[in-house]
């Protein structure tokens, strides 16, 4: 009886630590993320498993080519993985299967760059956006199947949970993102 006691005492302590640590580094850290669509192909799939770091935004402002998740705009249950395009105070002009980027620098506007996308140089849509402190235009990379700011509009700093910081499955494109892809 006495090493039961024992036994059922150290596994309290160990499960006492174990969440000592582990709540305090999912809730500040990071966090699991499971990609669920098709929105981010080709380079995330359905099924991939992300770690989310949820500390880089508390000390740095996203960038352009960010992957980030986010609570959704209209649904607070649910959650969408993205690109971040434009940045705070800049315009978003989609149009005519391009995006253009209007902002201090560039006063007429400059078209994006998107290495990311291989093949999928084609941005649908007609939407031009005025993005106001604390607002990102984002989209996803397979932009046939995105449902993004293009339909719903800006999205504001305080919806974001993240970015993407390690891809861990599938295994053999385990990958890290500590630098933006842009």
């Amino acid at each position: 009886m006495k090493n039961l006691k024992g036994y059922l005492l150290e596994l309290v302590e160990v499960i006492a630590i174990a969440l000592l640590i582990v709540i305090p580094i999912r809730m500040y850290l990071i966090t699991p993320f499971f990609v669920r669509g098709q929105s981010m192909e080709p380079n995330f799939e359905d099924g991939d498993y992300l770690i989310i770091d949820k500390l880089s935004f508390r000390v740095s402002e996203p960038k352009r080519g960010d992957i980030v998740v986010f609570k959704a705009p209209l649904d607070a249950k649910s959650f969408y993985i993205k690109r971040i395009i434009g940045m705070p105070g800049e315009t978003v002009v989609v149009s005519e299967g391009k995006v253009k980027i209007i902002n201090d620098e560039h006063l007429d506007g400059w078209e994006l760059s998107e290495k990311y996308l291989e093949n999928h140089f084609n941005t649908p849509g007609n939407i031009q956006i005025k993005l106001n402190v604390g607002e990102y235009f984002v989209m996803g990379d397979n932009r046939e199947a995105s449902y993004d700011s293009r339909e719903w509009g800006s999205l504001r700093a305080d919806k974001i949970v993240g970015k993407v910081w390690l891809r861990l499955a599938p295994i053999n494109k385990a990958q890290a993102f500590f630098v933006t892809q842009y």
